[in-house]
């Protein structure tokens, strides 16, 4: 049976608190009204210090997009109506069936709540369910404990950690923690991610 198709052609997902709608560019400015402290990008590899760094770092999420790399999205909370934050695939790789989930990142209201778990369900779940993907991957920065943890939380397996992977925008390199969830993992972790949802 012929595996379905990666489609990046924007998309909204939808669940009980959060709704996972198609960056665009007009979003520059409202998404940086929400951040309320920059230091939310201070694991970033890119720091983002204002609008015009907002702006920029939409626009390569939609050339990457446009190039078939990417499916960006702003993460909106269903209860108010009020963004949260954003997130996106990337490094889409259609022939070995893997994308990865990052570039995350939420208002600190919406930090430590249901936003997260759920936006990462609809992730998961397009992924393996729409997408057949056999591999999801996701990283951050060894230094980043709360990102380390919110990973883990979700079920993710951590692989190994790239030494000196990535320069961060203080000019330092970061080493990468790797993480993955496998198809056939995905039954027992998507169970785990609705028994949190629903306590």
């Amino acid at each position: 049976m012929r595996a379905p198709a990666i489609d990046t052609a924007p998309v909204a997902l939808e669940g009980r608190h959060v709704r996972l709608e198609p960056l665009t560019a007009d979003h520059a400015a409202p998404l940086w009204a929400v951040v309320e402290d920059p230091e939310i990008f201070r694991w970033y590899p890119d720091r983002l210090r204002g609008v015009d760094d907002m702006r920029a770092w939409i626009g390569t999420g939609l050339a990457d997009q446009a190039a078939g790399r990417a499916l960006p999205f702003v993460v909106v909370d269903r209860a108010t109506g009020a963004l949260a934050g954003s997130t996106r695939f990337g490094n889409i790789d259609r022939h070995n069936r893997r994308a990865e989930i990052g570039w995350t990142w939420y208002a600190p209201r919406f930090q430590r709540t249901a936003v997260n778990t759920e936006a990462k369900l609809l992730l998961l779940t397009h992924a393996f369910e729409t997408w057949g993907c056999v591999r999801v991957e996701l990283k951050t920065d060894a230094l980043n404990a709360r990102s380390r943890a919110a990973i883990a939380r979700i079920g993710a397996t951590e692989e190994g950690t790239l030494r000196r992977h990535i320069r961060r925008g203080d000019g330092t390199f970061r080493d990468t923690v790797y993480f993955s969830i496998l198809d056939g993992e995905w039954p027992d972790r998507k169970a785990a991610l609705l028994a949190k949802l629903d306590r």
